[in-house]
């Protein structure tokens, strides 16, 4: 599928009509949703025939591009039973079966299936300081493959100093900067519309084996 025709079919789909302030939700826009899961793809290989979990999934966008190309499966998490709800109308208005599942993902405890691949926008911690780390971390502890999120450029190294050296990251790569725009949702906002410089990131989790001699050697430190 190309960019283009991928940003189309995302431009279609219904948004929230009520947001809420406390879960910091916003849209993501097809023109950056379309962008952050092709590059995954057509750079890396992280989404087609492979599992893909959408963290905070909201309306489903970032989910559902990842099954417009091709994911094997694509599982949704949200805390907000009204979000999952209007993802599922999405999945189905796009014909894509997708599995959903509510949850606090700050407090994720996971055990369902091996996923592959996590792609997220998570809040960026306006509202609740440190959202946005707490989202990282339990999609490094998820992830197989690769996590791709997108965060605040002015967070850049506050990101990667977490990832490497809290969340097992094996490498923590900014592969593009983007202009995340941000519509006049709320009404404390006095702007019709706000351009927030954000990094999208490309994760890669250490590998089991890795965490495990990294847990032997710091056990045997400790003896």
């Amino acid at each position: 599928m190309k960019l283009k025709q991928l940003e189309s079919y995302l431009g279609s789909l219904e948004q929230f009509s009520t947001p809420k302030i406390e879960l910091e939700q916003y849209p993501t826009g097809a023109h950056i949703a379309s962008r952050m899961l092709y590059t995954a793809e057509n750079s890396f290989e992280d989404v087609n025939s492979k599992v893909v979990a959408d963290f905070g999934c909201g309306c489903g966008t970032l989910g559902l591009a990842a099954g417009l190309l091709g994911a094997e499966s694509v599982i949704g998490l949200d805390i907000d039973a009204e979000s999952l709800e209007i993802a599922y109308a999405n999945a189905d208005e796009l014909e894509l079966d997708m599995d959903f599942i509510q949850c606090d993902i700050s407090n994720l405890k996971w055990r369902g299936q091996i996923v592959e691949t996590v792609v997220m926008n998570p809040p960026f911690g306006t509202r609740r300081k440190g959202a946005d780390m707490d989202f990282l971390s339990s999609a490094m502890k998820v992830a197989s493959q690769a996590v791709y999120s997108l965060h605040k450029t002015t967070t850049r190294e506050h990101v990667k100093r977490a990832a490497l050296r809290d969340y097992n990251a094996r490498s923590a790569e900014v592969i593009c900067e983007l202009r995340y725009d941000v519509p006049q949702l709320y009404k404390f906002h006095k702007k019709k519309e706000v351009d927030i410089a954000v990094d999208l990131w490309r994760f890669v989790p250490q590998r089991k084996q890795e965490r495990s001699l990294s847990i032997i050697k710091i056990e045997s430190i400790q003896i």
